[in-house]
């Protein structure tokens, strides 16, 4: 599933593109996403034009000039800027056409993506208002982890990982960034101290950096336009590394499974 790193490289890779252009038709292929892609689309979006395209959490918004058009990935879904003559394919769901005569495609072969409409404050939409801080910004810090923290009893990776606690952790990153901060996955969430707040917020910040640096992590189905991406694979230390020699210490790289996903850690360098 392609995580904050994933969505931040396609948006820096679209903007450049549509901002700043107007919308000449909307090309509505097959409805059936997660949520029904509303059908006023082809009537709102034609004589839009694209402010900008910004990010919150693992959603994209296409700001127009008189409301949003919030996107999401899903699983599977990727967007590319193609010319408007270029034939569909199978997967191929929704086209917004633009006036310099291309095409912003959404391709998603599981269906599990999202592109809803409002007119309102796109962050006060249903699915973002309650979303937590950006982890790259001001709001996360280790203060505002730690309070967050008190008397839970989640897991340290679960907690990190829920967007209501912090938004784009996803389970790579979560592996890697508590690698990094000497932590093991399963320690209760309660038991953070101020200084393991301030060191696992800053590996954070340093593994989401370090990937949108490299246009995320290698995950199957993820492309940005027609070109496979994701080149921050080559630098991870634990995850999908089971058996392998810990980088640090060489101690072989635990696997289990935790909430239902993978886990990676050193038995030796995490505590």
């Amino acid at each position: 599933m392609p995580e904050l790193p994933e969505v931040e490289t396609t948006r820096r890779a679209i903007a450049p593109f549509i901002e700043g252009k107007t919308i000449t038709e909307v090309l509505v292929r097959n409805a059936g996403l997660r949520w029904p892609v509303q059908p006023e689309l082809e009537m709102f979006l034609p004589g839009q034009r694209i402010m900008s395209v910004d990010r919150r959490g693992k959603y994209l918004l296409v700001r127009c000039g008189s409301g949003t058009l919030i996107l999401h990935l899903g699983m599977s879904g990727r967007l590319s800027v193609v010319p408007a003559a270029t034939p569909a394919g199978k997967h191929d769901h929704l086209d917004i056409l633009l006036e310099n005569s291309i095409a912003l495609r959404f391709n998603d072969p599981r269906r599990f993506g999202t592109a809803l409409w409002t007119d309102g404050d796109p962050l006060q939409h249903p699915l973002l208002v309650k979303l937590g801080p950006e982890p790259l910004e001001e709001g996360f810090d280790d203060d505002y982890l730690f309070t967050k923290s008190r008397n839970r009893t989640v897991a340290v990776k679960q907690f990190i990982m829920d967007s209501h606690t912090v938004v784009g952790v996803g389970n790579i990153y979560a592996n890697e960034a508590l690698y990094r901060a000497g932590m093991r996955p399963e320690r209760p969430a309660g038991k953070l101290s101020e200084t393991d707040c301030r060191r696992l917020v800053i590996t954070i910040r340093e593994v989401l950096r370090a990937a949108i640096a490299e246009g995320g992590t290698t995950i199957r189905d993820f492309r940005v336009g027609e070109e496979q991406t994701g080149y921050f694979a080559v630098q991870l230390k634990v995850y999908g590394r089971a058996g392998a020699p810990c980088p640090t210490c060489g101690t072989p790289i635990v696997m289990h499974r935790q909430g239902g996903r993978s886990t990676y850690f050193c038995s030796r360098c995490q505590n």
